[in-house]
């Protein structure tokens, strides 16, 4: 994270979104970068690195899914997918290309502060521990896996979904204690961001056709078991 104030970028090709977010976000105290396309907004990436990035999907030349991978690609912090696009094709397809989350428009300012804030939250470092259970090793530091002698490098949503699994081995935890405790605030009934995320878990500890660890109690949660 940046000393003093945190920097979020918006990036989005309408001037009444990113006048009134420039507004509303300084206001809340943080220091706002603005572009109106994709290629300002990773040039702007580049030259001032942002803590949290506001991004539109539908804009000309290169779209916000490109942006997003290639942020992502880069190294850079979490993205908040701003967008009219509001089928749950279109919200998978967003976390497909690293999205962190997804908020469709129109929205509630409140709601994109308390979201941009949970985004902020979850990029502060962790403790330096390390986690065992099985042949599965979690090293809180590093926010990297190993499994067997496996190196399993995770993305910040996957380091936080499986640290939380493997602080409570054995035990289900529901889909809502999982939401609370990883996204920080509640996405609603109809978001299957909990599942997707799973699945990404599932591939990465399962490349190599290992027993699986991370199993579904149907109408409940998840568990970390054998």
């Amino acid at each position: 994270m940046t000393m003093g104030k945190q920097r979020v970028l918006v990036v989005d090709d309408d001037p009444a979104v990113t006048g009134f977010l420039r507004r509303g976000l300084s206001y809340e105290g943080y220091d706002v970068d603005v572009a109106h396309s994709g290629q300002a907004g990773l040039d702007l990436a580049q030259e001032h690195t942002p803590d949290v990035v506001v991004l539109d999907i539908m804009m000309p030349g290169i779209d916000g899914l490109e942006v997003c991978r290639r942020l992502k690609a880069e190294g850079n912090g979490p993205v908040l997918m701003l967008t009219a696009k509001d089928a749950v094709s279109d919200r998978v397809r967003g976390l497909e290309t690293g999205a962190d989350d997804y908020l469709v428009k129109p929205f509630a300012f409140e709601e994109l502060v308390a979201r941009v804030r949970a985004l902020l939250r979850r990029g502060e470092a962790p403790t330096a521990e390390v986690l065992h259970y099985e042949d599965l090793t979690l090293d809180a530091g590093a926010r990297m896996a190993r499994r067997g002698g496996r190196e399993i490098q995770l993305s910040t949503t996957e380091f936080k979904l499986l640290h939380l699994l493997m602080r409570h081995p054995g035990q289900v935890l529901t889909r809502d204690q999982i939401m609370e405790r990883v996204w920080g605030y509640d996405f609603g009934g109809e978001s299957n961001v909990l599942e997707v995320y799973v699945r990404y878990l599932r591939n990465k500890l399962e490349a190599n056709s290992e027993p699986r660890l991370v199993h579904t109690v149907r109408g409940t949660g998840y568990v970390l078991r054998k």
